[in-house]
Formats: structure tokens, sequence, C-alpha cells
């Protein structure tokens, strides 16, 4: 294990965690900067520009937390499901279990005697554990949480939305728009580097994806804001 790999730093439900910290956050900064830059091309009052970026900020927090919760909660289920499912095969036909995993062993590139070795050994050690990790990529010990990700949400969401809707509340009126947009991009920015650097991946794409994203998507709520505010005036 060399010094920049990641497999202590974020792993299982820490990494479920940081996924659900980092989408909430995203969807809090686009959805809201492009909520009161929408409204605020329709209007220039700030009491309704305001009554807006809250309630789309509650409403998509509460949105995040609860779609984050039925998502995980079905994700647990399903690993719980194999795992009883497993539970009763090591039960009712153990010697099918260990050919099962020695076979898998070999296919990873061991030879046949010590794929029979190491298959018995980690059996005696976990038999469940072992092929829990070998044929389901499923830690028992470690199942995602749902509860963990819903909250997760839910505060990365309310966070990644008070900053444009603090700006949009504290700038004037002829800066508001673009001092908004100004602070997403940067929020974006920062969120799509964190995104990134448990994994290794590169941080510039992502950077650049996010605040592609989030202009496209303040630009467009602007110009539709702006269309039904002519309209309606």
């Amino acid at each position: 294990m060399t010094h920049h790999e990641p497999h202590d730093e974020v792993t299982g439900d820490r990494m479920n965690w940081l996924r659900a910290g980092v989408l909430g956050a995203n969807d809090g900064i686009v959805s809201t900067a492009s909520l009161v830059v929408g409204v605020a091309g329709a209007t220039t009052d700030r009491a309704q520009i305001l009554v807006a970026g809250l309630a789309g900020l509650f409403a998509g927090a509460m949105s995040m937390a609860s779609g984050e919760y039925v998502s995980v909660s079905s994700q647990r289920d399903a690993e719980r499901a194999l795992l009883a499912q497993e539970r009763a095969e090591l039960r009712d036909m153990p010697e099918q279990e260990l050919q099962e995993l020695t076979e898998i062993y070999k296919g990873k590139g061991l030879d046949a005697q010590t794929a029979e070795e190491v298959a018995k050994q980690l059996t005696k050690h976990d038999a469940l554990a072992a092929h829990a990790e070998a044929e389901l990529h499923i830690d028992p010990d470690e199942l995602t949480n749902p509860w963990g990700a819903a909250i997760a949400s839910f505060i990365a969401f309310t966070i990644g939305a008070l900053l444009p809707l603090a700006a949009i509340a504290f700038t004037s009126t002829t800066l508001r728009v673009p001092v908004t947009v100004v602070a997403a991009i940067l929020a974006l920015a920062l969120t799509g580097f964190v995104s990134a650097r448990p994994s290794g991946a590169d941080k510039r794409r992502a950077v650049v994806r996010n605040v592609v994203g989030g202009l496209i998507a303040m630009g467009v709520t602007y110009a539709i804001g702006s269309l039904v505010g002519q309209g309606i005036g």
C-alpha cells in the first residue's frame, strides 16, 4: 500500500456520506442560485426573491434527504437480502460454497492448491465475510446507512443553498445577479475539487463539469424569468 492510496481514508459508509454530501451541496448551489436568479429576472422585489429562495431551500433540502433515505434504504435492503441468501447457502451446502470460493480465487490468478487453501482459511476465519467480499463485494459489518446519507444531504444542500441566497439578498439590485452567479461558480468549483480529491480523479475535469452545468442552469432560468416577467408586466 502506498501513501496516496485511499484504502482507509474514504471507504464504505464514509464514501456514501461523501457522495451524498457533495451531491447535496451541488444541488443546493445550482437549484437555489438558478431559482433566485430566475426570479430576479422577473422582478426586482427583494422580498419576493427571498421568499422564493427560502421556499426552494427547504423544499430542496427535504426532497434531497428523503430521496437519499429511500434510495440508500433500498440498497441496504438488497444487501441484507443477499447476505441472508448467502447465510442459507453456507448452512445448507457448505462444500459447494467452499468450491465456489476456491474457483473465485483461481479466477483471480491463484493456482488450484493455493486457491483451495486460501478459501479454506478464510472460510474457517469468517465464512460469511469471505463469501460476501468475494462474491457480493459487500462488507457485512459496513452496510450503507440511509440516515447518514439523508442527514448529509440535508445539511449539505442547506449550506450550498445559503450561499447564493445570501449573495442575492445582501447585494444591490444592479449587482445581485452577477454577484450571485460568481458566488455560485466559486462554490461549484470547490465542490468539484472536493468530490475528485478522495478518489484521485481529474480535479480540473470535475471543476469544469460542475461550473458549466451550473452556468447552463442559471442562464436558462434567468432567461425564462426575464421572459415571464416581461410577459406579466
